[in-house]
């Protein structure tokens, strides 16, 4: 393991000044990066260490954090040690865990920050190191681990059908593997802790089944029996009862329970825990199995709730210090939760949350970032109406100060299938800094808001979310708030391609504009990005046999003569997910026809930028690219 800086310079804030100085640049905003992010909390079993993603080095790599010992022996939450970084090579690592005996780390790593992924395994002091799923041309991801031991659930794509993903029970120490299901997007939900039963979620995007297996036999059967866009699930400590995170046959995603009988177990659910109008996120068992902690998603918020199994009973916890929540899990002792966290004003992080809940105590990093208590500007979130009366939402960040119509630029979510909350994003504020003000929206398609609304932009529907741009760009100039002559629009993967298909759909709004990975022509993007991607996107976007005529008239590329505003287009040079040829193609068909286009590869990147310092282009470049044709006068022209 490699050390990391030493304890006083990091607890003095060093680590954020170095990052200060490799990040000096003569263009507004960059501050906003400077701080740590850390993701991917995971708890060794016995409750000594925490391990995390931090890109505290200027990427995504693991950290362990020893936590000090307490009374009678008991790690002591409040009092993190110094981080030290596990060598695992030079990929970005985007997801760890622990093996239950406390013996291994798995961990997710993406070769360059692309699409192919590997399994790794190794002990915690970085010792026997082994891939144990995937391949260079494929894509592996960890499910869950077996109570008890060291099997652990893993997918990895088909090498005789790479759009097909192979589900396994794999023994981390021997490499022993046996198989459990094949289908798109096969994950590893669950195993019963006497290992006879694992749960697989299988399907394409929107049509999500989950499978019961018999591991002895391999014989496996639908839970439910219905198509989900949400689907998750969990054995009791007793395997009596399965928990399921789904919203097959609802509008919201709920807590239900199946339980045990002698023929298996039914397809009849008992509702445990709903509400009206909010989606649950995640859930997570407290080590006797008793309780559940459930968090919601409440207008883009969390809101956290205790749920008793034994007795029955609710109880909504006081909200953590930050808007939204991104991992949650148990402390060994149940004593307490850690949490990952983030918000508008702060980077992601990790808490630890006392049971009874109490003032949280933040784990990693040790210090917060360096413009607290001076917070960037917080979104406020409007609601309008689309033309044919469906209701939209976004949130609305306006710069210090600002009074009547400013310059603003709407930002458009990836997905379609996420949500745009009040989480950190350095552009945002970068942007507010030049006096531009931004407005995140969800358009239909967007989750958080029921299965009607996930569905609203399926196949030819994806034209009314086109239309939800312009209807909310037309509900921020008739309020008063956008100066209809500044104007600007932007996205990143759905969001770059909704990007462009509105520009193209709606020219006389925009002032300018940038794709970030975006699709530019369906035809293509099915043709040339990873089997296994265009599997689960057909429910989505469309055939590209069947619908080839509708993906030909939904994808911009082919009216991009009507684009009348500068754009700028960015891409990674190892994104495989959406392909680069999308990025090519467009900038090739903007310059024939002359038109004012800018280009910024990022050869080292893939699909998301992770890289501090390709990060740090990123933002100096969209910056400037915005305020020069959107706050100067002389620029406002394609």
């Amino acid at each position: 393991m490699d050390a990391a800086s030493p304890e006083k310079d990091y607890e003095a804030g060093g680590f954020t000044r170095r990052r200060r100085a490799r990040l000096a640049t003569e263009r507004p905003g960059l501050d906003w990066l400077a701080a740590e992010t850390c993701t991917s909390p995971a708890l060794s079993p016995d409750g000594s260490t925490l391990a995390v993603i931090s890109d505290r080095d200027g990427m995504p790599r693991v950290w362990l954090i020893p936590l000090a010992p307490g009374p009678m022996t008991q790690p002591d939450l409040t009092q993190p040690g110094q981080p030290v970084r596990l060598d695992t090579g030079e990929d970005y690592v985007r997801e760890v865990g622990w093996s239950p005996d406390g013996e291994w780390l798995c961990l997710t790593t993406a070769p360059g920050g692309g699409e192919r992924t590997l399994v790794r395994a190794l002990h915690p002091d970085g010792s026997d190191a082994r891939v144990v799923a995937g391949s260079p041309a494929g894509v592996a991801s960890i499910g869950r681990w077996q109570p008890g031991g060291h099997i652990v659930g893993l997918a990895e794509s088909s090498v005789t059908d790479p759009a097909t993903l192979n589900a396994y029970a794999v023994d981390v120490c021997s490499g022993r593997r046996r198989q459990l299901a094949s289908g798109p997007a096969a994950t590893v939900c669950s195993f019963s802790h006497d290992g006879r039963y694992a749960v697989v979620r299988v399907g394409a995007r929107g049509a999500r089944r989950l499978l019961l297996v018999d591991t002895r036999t391999g014989s496996s059967a639908d839970l439910l029996d219905a198509d989900a866009t949400v689907a998750d699930a969990r054995f009791a400590s007793d395997d009596r009862m399965i928990y399921l995170h789904t919203d097959a046959d609802r509008e919201f995603a709920a807590l239900l329970a199946l339980p045990r009988v002698a023929a298996g177990y039914p397809t009849a659910a008992e509702l445990i825990a709903a509400r009206d109008g909010a989606e649950l996120e995640r859930f997570a068992f407290g080590p006797t199995g008793r309780a559940v902690i459930a968090v919601w998603n409440v207008e883009g918020h969390s809101e956290l709730e205790l749920v008793d199994l034994a007795a029955g009973e609710r109880r909504v916890l006081p909200a953590p210090p930050a808007e939204v929540v991104t991992g949650c899990a148990f402390a060994s002792d149940g004593r307490s939760l850690v949490l990952a966290v983030e918000s508008g004003a702060e980077p992601p992080h990790v808490l630890r949350y006392p049971l009874p809940p109490a003032q949280p105590v933040r784990l990693a990093p040790a210090l917060p970032p360096p413009w607290l208590p001076d917070t960037p500007t917080r979104p406020e979130l409007h609601r309008c109406r689309a033309r044919d009366g469906l209701e939209l939402s976004g949130w609305l960040y306006r710069p210090a100060g600002a009074v009547g119509a400013v310059p603003t630029l709407v930002w458009l979510h990836t997905g379609p299938e996420a949500q745009e909350r009040p989480t950190f994003n350095p552009l945002y504020q970068a942007v507010l800094s030049c006096g531009v003000a931004v407005f995140a929206p969800n358009v239909r398609g967007s989750s958080g808001f029921g299965r009607t609304f996930v569905n609203a932009d399926v196949g030819a529907r994806r034209f009314a979310a086109i239309n939800d741009v312009a209807d909310l760009v037309r509900y921020l100039v008739d309020a008063g708030l956008a100066d209809p002559a500044a104007i600007g629009c932007a996205g990143r993967s759905y969001g770059g391609y909704l990007t462009v298909a509105a520009m193209v759909t709606y020219p006389e709004l925009f002032r300018v504009g940038v794709d970030v990975c975006g699709i530019t022509d369906f035809e293509t993007f099915f043709a040339h990005t990873e089997p296994w991607i265009a599997a689960t996107a057909v429910s989505r976007y469309g055939d590209p046999r069947r619908d080839a005529e509708l993906l030909r008239e939904l994808s911009p590329i082919h009216r991009i003569g009507k684009l009348s505003a500068p754009l700028l287009v960015v891409h990674g040079g190892h994104d495989t997910n959406v392909p680069l040829v999308e990025a090519e193609q467009l900038v090739t068909a903007l310059r024939d026809r002359g038109a004012s286009s800018g280009y910024l590869l990022l050869p080292d990147e893939g699909h998301d930028i992770l890289g501090t310092t390709n990060r740090a282009v990123f933002v100096r470049e969209v910056v400037h690219w915005l305020t020069r044709h959107l706050l100067d006068v002389d620029e406002r022209s394609a």
